[in-house]
């Protein structure tokens, strides 16, 4: 796992179930769960963590796959990117499955999981803005077998947090049935990871466009203002016909949202946004008006 890892942990633990996998935290609180360990070995590497214990999460069946659930798809957190990137749970949640294909190279997909990608909330997390566009629930585990849900915009902003012992154990995703696309432009920082990302989704039923902005914040940002003036321009029922210039309109109202103007000066002028700003900016607008683009035709 690691070459040069000096005081790496003195113990650890394979559980085979969730319960006992938070037994095993709560009695050592010192001990740091793994999955795929993509980010914790990294973190371990680099001389940032020196965890005094580890609580192996590989061996748990029951988070490594999904089931249906009153219309929602209820995603264990060990499923890998590989996993979800498979064409049987593309034609689950296609959003979801394109971003775990573009989470890296084949050694990132296959071992990095799912509630990894949501407990380490890295910003360039590629499931992140499609979670966050599709409004799933985290099922988190606790002791005594206790369960607890709260939206995973709640995990992400850090409204609210893990406490001591919790793990996450499932996804709840909403199936909507209705086109979904991610998209994500990449930089030089490093192999397939993202300087900018959008996902959105269709929700027919409602009449609704939903839209999350990734990796230029610490977590996904939402343009809510963007999403219902794009949502009323629609004509859902002629086969979801949209202008070509409401488009370019959605993708510079999403941008400006996400990305603000400077506040103005004391004089009233407002200054220019630097260059790699403006720049990014502008990524950001042409991603959400390919992605909504996408999801339209």
């Amino acid at each position: 796992m690691t070459t040069h890892a000096p005081q790496a942990a003195q113990s650890v633990t394979l559980p085979t179930t969730l319960n006992e996998a938070v037994a095993a935290l709560t009695a050592m609180p010192a001990a740091v769960p793994v999955a795929g360990g993509t980010d914790l070995m990294a973190a371990v590497n680099s001389g940032q963590l020196r965890p005094a214990a580890l609580v192996g999460l590989g061996r748990i069946s029951e988070i490594r796959g999904w089931q249906y659930q009153d219309g929602n798809a209820l995603l264990g957190a060990g499923l890998t990117h590989a996993r979800m990137g498979r064409p049987d749970f593309a034609a689950l949640i296609p959003a979801l499955a394109a971003a775990a294909r573009a989470a890296g190279p084949p050694h990132i997909r296959n071992a990095g999981t799912l509630g990894g990608n949501i407990a380490t909330a890295a910003p360039t997390g590629d499931a992140l803005p499609v979670l966050a566009a599709l409004e799933a629930t985290l099922i988190i585990a606790g002791p005594g077998g206790s369960r607890r849900e709260i939206p995973v915009s709640h995990l992400l902003a850090g409204v609210e947090m893990l406490r001591a012992g919790e793990l996450i154990g499932f996804v709840r995703v909403p199936l909507l049935h209705a086109p979904q696309v991610f998209l994500k432009a990449t930089g030089r920082t490093g192999p397939g990871r993202s300087v900018a990302s959008v996902a959105l989704v269709l929700d027919p039923a409602r009449r609704g466009v939903r839209c999350a902005v990734g990796a230029i914040a610490p977590m996904p940002l939402r343009p809510l203002d963007a999403e219902q003036w794009v949502a009323r321009l629609i004509d859902w029922d002629n086969d979801r016909a949209l202008v070509p210039e409401a488009l370019a309109a959605f993708g510079e109202y999403v941008a400006a949202a996400c990305i603000p103007d400077p506040a103005p000066e004391p004089d009233g002028s407002v200054p220019a946004l630097p260059p790699a700003v403006l720049h990014l900016r502008r990524t950001v607008a042409a991603l959400a008006r390919r992605a909504l683009g996408r999801a339209l035709s």
